[in-house]
């Protein structure tokens, strides 16, 4: 029999302590012949990625000693840091960020020169072509993001080189090197500020031989991806031309022709370098996963292009790779697991190389998510629909009282040109089986809905993606479904702003607010951050600063006397995208105007925690702040946040 204890107080064995304890973030898996590779984050090493390679016999090896990291500044959010071709792995060591050669048995050896100040040459989304490796150079001249260039160069692959050779430069990003087979034709993407890789991508190729180059897709209003040489000579990429990301086939001298075109989304936004969303298998088979609202899935284009979508359990794929004739290794997970390494086939049937980690508790208290549509509006008031995934409370041993809803949390996702993964993420479960609701939200401008919804977002951060998160929360509370006075809301990053600008209104519903390392003040986020993202706001809300009026109206420091709504606030000390100064700004307002607040400061970390003791005590202190706001027991073994003017 269930016990009847206040929601949000329930006990539950999803601690912070399980949240981090051999807990792996896994991604880029690869193959190698008969071998499988993967990267492995590790909370509990310091947060450092590590090369996991698997023998056909089921050994696996990690491949890097301690000291070594494989993480790539590029971008600053990285991705695409090691390849590997006949056993030797090549990858970006995250301290010093210098490229290194690993090879059987041997211990990790630099390729790239030591740079004139430490990482400032930053090396990424590497490409193996004979004995050469064609990569990103992300070049730091100086501390501003205007003394950053973004250049592809070549590099041999087996020794030293003072200095690579510089193929492409100009443009203020180019990624994604890819030779043909026969060395001849080098295929490039390149966009230009204040586009993002989601907005204007264009896809370039050039003639090595004659030098010629050529213009091959993508442009105003396209978004190109993925670019892969196929053995026939053939170009491979995806494109939103039709307002969805799809798969494209082009052969030199001919024009573009569709592979895959369908209401879905193939392509991911470029946070990270390196997405790999299809395989194209011997004899003309391509394997892709697609996002469909709001699940991803898995499915196959046969060569004479009837499609077939495999019926498998997972709900967010990772990465895709070839693997033999028939199959694709696949990062993937699940609404009740957490992502793992599987080896599909095209058949559908699944073998399990990388489980994911076994909880040990009971299926009970895992809350599985709805896909719920909801009504919101346009700026100009308009009616339209908007998405979020909705996990209820679930705990096998304990149900709230009677007369009681139970308390809600609204989760924001970063980006905020991002989605809400349906996945099983047990820092949401430590929420749900305590008697929490959760609403993940696909606000307007979220990714996996097509071009027109991300567009949604256009000149419209802290108006559209606030409204669909009032929405949300107001849509619940109608419905009976949580407790409509204790709303709270919370976010990291673009999250953080959008938690900030929802609770700087007077009409906000929202009873407590959690900030993650989010924005504050939008000029001083124009003023001062990378280069990646530099230009970012300009699509967002206006060109700084001819729109300044804009960006001061929709900072919520300049709205602190319509905030009234307790907040704690968790912030890394060493990050580069939102810095420090942000956080602090809206702490020392609330403190000011005697608001309840709290504030967290963990030294070492960057932009997201990566140390399992500060991913623990965030969580922690996250529930501590909750209890103290809304009145219930926190459990025995947490440390109390110290809640300032409570």
């Amino acid at each position: 029999m269930s016990t009847v204890l206040p929601f949000g107080s329930w006990p539950t064995p999803i601690t912070s302590e399980l949240v981090v304890t051999a807990a792996v973030r896994v991604s880029g898996a690869r193959t190698d012949g008969d071998a499988v590779y993967w990267a492995e984050a590790r909370p509990s090493e310091g947060g450092r990625t590590q090369i996991v390679r698997r023998d056909p016999d089921g050994t696996t090896t990690d491949l890097l000693a301690e000291g070594f990291d494989a993480r790539t500044g590029v971008h600053e959010y990285g991705g695409a840091a090691w390849w590997v071709r006949a056993g030797v792995v090549w990858f970006a060591n995250w301290t010093d960020q210098r490229l290194y050669r690993l090879a059987p048995g041997g211990a990790p050896e630099p390729l790239t020169p030591v740079p004139a100040t430490p990482r400032a040459d930053r090396y990424a989304d590497g490409h193996l072509h004979e004995d050469s490796l064609l990569l990103i150079r992300e070049r730091h001249d100086g501390p501003s993001a205007a003394e950053v260039r973004n250049e592809i160069v070549r590099i041999a692959a087996d020794r030293p080189t003072d200095e690579p050779e510089v193929l492409v430069s100009g443009p203020d990003f180019a990624t994604s090197p890819r030779l043909s087979r026969d060395g001849v034709r080098l295929v490039w993407m390149q966009w230009d500020h204040p586009s993002m890789p989601w907005d204007d991508v264009v896809l370039m190729g050039r003639n090595l031989e004659t030098g010629d180059e050529a213009f091959i897709a993508g442009g105003p209003g396209e978004s190109v991806a993925e670019p892969q040489w196929q053995p026939d000579g053939s170009l491979w990429f995806l494109s939103d031309r039709t307002g969805w990301w799809n798969l494209y086939r082009w052969v030199p001298g001919e024009d573009i022709t569709p592979v895959v075109v369908l209401d879905a989304e193939i392509g991911v936004p470029g946070w990270q370098l390196g997405s790999s969303r299809y395989a194209v298998l011997p004899g003309g088979r391509v394997v892709f996963a697609r996002w469909s609202k709001g699940y991803d899935g898995l499915a196959v284009r046969e060569p004479d292009g009837e499609f077939t979508e495999l019926d498998l359990p997972f709900s967010a794929i990772g990465s895709v790779a070839p693997y033999g004739v028939g199959s694709v290794v696949i990062v993937a997970g699940t609404p009740t697991e957490e992502p793992g390494v599987h080896v599909v086939s095209v058949d559908g049937d699944v073998e399990t190389l990388a489980a994911p980690r076994d909880l040990g508790i009971d299926d009970g208290y895992l809350s599985v998510p709805e896909a719920v549509s909801f009504p919101s509006v346009t700026p100009a008031g308009e009616p339209r629909t908007a998405h979020a995934l909705y996990y209820p409370p679930a705990n096998p041993d304990h149900e709230g009282p009677a007369d009681t809803l139970p308390p809600l949390l609204v989760v924001i996702h970063g980006g905020p040109t991002a989605a809400a993964v349906p996945v099983l993420s047990v820092s949401v479960q430590y929420w749900t089986s305590r008697g929490f609701g959760v609403v993940d939200v696909n606000y307007g401008g979220s990714t996996g809905f097509g071009r027109a919804y991300r567009d949604l977002l256009k000149g419209a951060w802290g108006i559209v993606d606030v409204a669909d998160c009032l929405a949300a929360a107001r849509w619940l509370a109608q419905r009976g479904v949580v407790d409509g006075t204790r709303l709270a809301i919370r976010g990291g990053s673009a999250g953080g702003y959008t938690t900030l600008a929802a609770l700087a209104r007077a009409d906000t519903p929202f009873s407590a607010g959690a900030d993650h390392f989010g924005v504050a003040d939008l000029e001083a986020l124009a003023a001062d951050t990378h280069k990646f993202e530099s230009r970012y706001l300009d699509g967002l809300i206006g060109p700084y600063p001819a729109a300044r009026e804009t960006y001061v109206e929709r900072s919520p420091i300049h709205h602190v006397e319509d905030f009234h709504t307790p907040l704690i606030v968790l912030q890394g000390a060493e990050d580069a995208i939102v810095p420090p100064n942000q956080s602090e700004a809206i702490v020392e307002a609330l403190r000011a105007r005697k608001v309840p607040v709290a504030y967290l400061l963990f030294p070492g970390e960057q932009h997201g925690f990566r140390r399992a003791e500060n991913i623990r005590r965030a969580l922690d202190a996250e529930l501590s702040f909750y209890a103290q706001v809304y009145g219930f027991d926190a459990p025995e073994g947490i440390d109390p946040v110290d809640v300032e003017n409570l």
